[in-house]
């Protein structure tokens, strides 16, 4: 065969494989009956002033727009409400969610916010989260 009678004969068509796996569309289940509340304590920051009203009301912003649901971030409608009340974060939803993405999602504001390394969350009961401070200790004692 000649350069231009490959040239001249059509194109072969692959065929496209359809993306298959975990990737696709996740649908989150509703809970049985009832609906669920989470609570993020931040007293203890707010009281020194480390997270004052605005940080907080930043923080529920952050969460309203970062909690998914069905696989899409900030789509969360009636079914996912995040309300601020004093100090504390409640998350009312009827959807199933496991606390420890709430967990997730804190910490990643932390991070963001540079507070990481002085704020902790702490686990406080079976539907709650509280922010604490590491304990750390002076060098001078510690060297004693």
């Amino acid at each position: 065969y000649s350069f231009c009678t490959l040239l001249s004969f059509p194109p072969t068509m692959v065929a496209i494989r359809k993306k298959v796996g975990a990737r696709g569309f996740i649908r989150t289940k509703p809970l049985a009956k009832g609906k669920k509340i989470f609570k993020i304590d931040c007293s203890v920051p707010a009281k020194d002033e480390i997270m004052d009203k605005d940080a907080l009301t930043g923080f529920e912003q952050y969460l309203q727009t970062k909690i998914k649901l069905h696989g899409q971030k900030g789509k969360l409608g009636d079914k996912v409400k995040v309300n601020l009340v004093g100090d504390s974060l409640n998350i009312s939803t009827t959807m199933q969610y496991r606390k420890k993405y709430f967990k997730y999602l804190t910490k990643k504001y932390l991070k963001k916010k540079g507070l990481r390394d002085y704020l902790r969350i702490l686990a406080k009961g079976k539907e709650g989260y509280t922010l604490k401070y590491f304990n750390i200790e002076d060098g001078e004692e510690a060297q004693a």
